[in-house]
């Protein structure tokens, strides 16, 4: 099936934000973040910002927001801190700035991440949502994770996510 009519108003070039929280990765080290950069200009996207953060939950959220508040940003993708480590500390610190939940999104996902690895896909605390009129996604940090994530849900839906939000 065809998409709707109102596809046709997608944003075609989202300007995108790509954070990686880690405490241990590096510009050299980090291949998931490396990876969601490749794929968001692969698909015509535009990386306006990239960086590393410690899984510090004042420091992620300080600089989500910072992010947020910036017009020159359609998405924030961040990957990392979503499991359940003492560490992971990423969901807690930012799923409370969504003033709109996708939960499709972490419903989807660890659906199609079982197919991969089976019953730990549960363990993922993936999520998407709307915060201060930008898209927010949270995905895991490995690159296997990312690329799932990327290519079979984000890619597909972020210029609709995006044109949606804007109204």
């Amino acid at each position: 099936m065809a998409h709707a009519p109102h596809h046709c108003k997608d944003a075609q070039r989202v300007r995108c934000v790509a954070i990686t929280v880690s405490d241990t990765r590096t510009a050299d080290t980090d291949t998931s973040g490396a990876r969601l950069r490749a794929l968001l200009e692969e698909a015509g996207h535009a990386v306006v910002a990239t960086g590393i953060v410690p899984d510090e939950p004042a420091r992620i959220r300080a600089r989500v927001k910072e992010h947020l508040s910036d017009p020159g940003t359609d998405a924030i993708i961040t990957t990392g801190g979503t499991g359940l480590a003492p560490r992971d500390t990423t969901y807690e610190a930012l799923t409370s700035l969504f003033e709109k939940r996708i939960d499709g999104f972490g419903e989807l996902f660890r659906m199609l991440s079982f197919q991969d690895i089976g019953a730990a896909a549960m363990l993922s605390r993936a999520a998407a949502g709307v915060a201060h009129g930008k898209v927010l996604v949270l995905l895991p940090g490995s690159t296997a994770a990312v690329e799932l994530a990327m290519t079979r849900l984000v890619l597909p839906q972020l210029g609709h996510m995006v044109a949606l939000v804007r109204g």
